[in-house]
């Protein structure tokens, strides 16, 4: 544990500028996400070329997951010791080589080896781009956090027409060699131009609530308060993940899926018009949340939010079999979970401190692999009982999570804060009488 010794500096100019630091960030966050949402287009035309079925082709998604969660700890470290640069630049190699790996994949274990490989790729990135947007804005956090993963969504959103278009004229596999190649050169070049955080001496007395202590990973773990926002982390995951990775067999069997919807004068099908309107709320919530949790606090807005999300769960159980309903309480449970991925991070950094922050907020990163992890327990649930024992137990583990965050994890950080606040003085009379 060492004493908060960033230097203060001047914002920078330029590329240098924290806020263009944040903007490059975000841009590398677009061109990963093809790896994790753009991976759907390719699944039917690859098991129509080789036959390989669905199941052991998803196999190479969840791999894909696996390796990007579970692999963040250890590239936040190399970011905490080496600087973002070096570890943006060996995730744009990889990132590209995964795709390309996938376009000449003829058998299964080719396949997953690509997986490996793109996983890696995308951790180095999120978990780089996240830590820096902490580090550079320990005034502002959660809008910072929030604005990077929001970057995450907005890049597959923008690319997904143009690679669904390349697969049906010139095949999946010259669009993931093309793709991965594009994606690949344009991280590589903006991981040029990333460098070492240092955030301004006005944004560092800003940050009122926030530690003046660096914990190192190490130090984190065998806190109690960690393993207390680890679990909140798992239990809102995986209570989301739950009810949105199982929107599609929700609508279907509540007879919704292929209903006609016209909404803005476009008429879509009811599941496609409620995932393309829940993914625009997933993107607006990280932000928002995050700039909300910067003005009234991180256990405030979390209190808010996941009672929201639970609430949320409990009444599409009662009233989603109406159409509007259905899309309404959907769009509000993606607008209340999605934010988990600025907020969490950015209470990380308040607590543990920002010199560690990417190989800390990497490490509660992994929580989002243990709650997919989870997710089966869904179709567990939906067994003979329906989908209500889904929606109730999401939504309880979901609410509980958000009382806890005001009844233990807020007592547990002022009593940290305390404490550091005592450790600090004595160290600081120490010096005196030395001097």
């Amino acid at each position: 544990m060492s004493s908060n010794q960033t230097t203060p500096v001047q914002t920078g100019k330029g590329y240098k500028n924290r806020w263009m630091q944040l903007v490059i960030g975000i841009i590398c966050m677009g061109f990963v996400a093809n790896l994790q949402y753009g991976w759907t287009l390719f699944v039917t035309p690859m098991d129509n070329a080789h036959h390989w079925g669905k199941a052991a082709i998803q196999l190479a998604f969840s791999i894909f997951i696996v390796t990007e969660t579970w692999l963040v700890p250890i590239e936040g470290y190399l970011v905490d010791k080496f600087g973002p640069r070096p570890v943006v630049a060996g995730g744009a190699i990889c990132a590209g080589l995964g795709w390309i790996i996938y376009s000449f994949a003829s058998t299964l274990p080719v396949l997953y080896a690509g997986a490996i490989v793109s996983g890696i790729g995308a951790g180095c990135v999120y978990g780089t781009c996240v830590g820096n947007a902490l580090k550079w804005f320990p005034d502002r956090r959660g809008l910072a956090a929030g604005l990077t993963a929001a970057g995450f969504g907005a890049g597959a959103a923008i690319t997904v027409i143009p690679i669904a278009n390349m697969i049906q004229s010139a095949g999946y596999e010259k669009t993931l060699f093309t793709f991965g190649i594009i994606q690949g050169v344009a991280i590589f070049v903006l991981s040029m131009l990333l460098v070492k955080p240092v955030a301004p001496k006005a944004a560092i007395a800003k940050a009122g609530t926030a530690t003046k202590v660096d914990y190192t990973t190490g130090q984190m773990l065998k806190m109690p308060v960690f393993w207390v926002l680890y679990v909140m982390f798992v239990l809102v995951a995986s209570g989301g993940l739950m009810a949105t990775a199982q929107l599609g067999p929700i609508a279907t069997d509540y007879g919704l899926a292929s209903l006609p919807v016209t909404l803005f004068g476009v008429t879509l099908p009811l599941l496609t018009m409620t995932l393309s309107i829940d993914n625009v709320a997933n993107g607006i919530t990280r932000p928002l949340c995050g700039f909300v949790s910067d003005k009234i606090g991180r256990e405030n807005t979390m209190f808010i939010v996941f009672i929201g999300e639970g609430l949320s769960l409990l009444g599409l159980m009662m009233w989603g079999h109406n159409m509007y309903a259905f899309m309404v309480f959907a769009a509000l449970i993606f607008l209340f979970w999605g934010e988990i991925f600025s907020i969490f991070p950015a209470t990380c950094a308040d607590i543990f401190g920002s010199k560690f922050a990417a190989g800390n907020s990497g490490t509660l990163y992994t929580a989002k692999g243990t709650a997919a992890l989870l997710v089966p327990l869904a179709s567990l649930l939906a067994v003979d009982g329906g989908w209500s024992r889904v929606f109730v137990v999401a939504a309880v583990i979901t609410i509980f999570a958000g009382v806890s965050a005001k009844l233990i994890l807020g007592p547990m950080r002022k009593r940290l804060l305390t404490k550091e606040a005592g450790m600090l003085d004595v160290q600081e009379e120490a010096k005196r009488v030395t001097a």
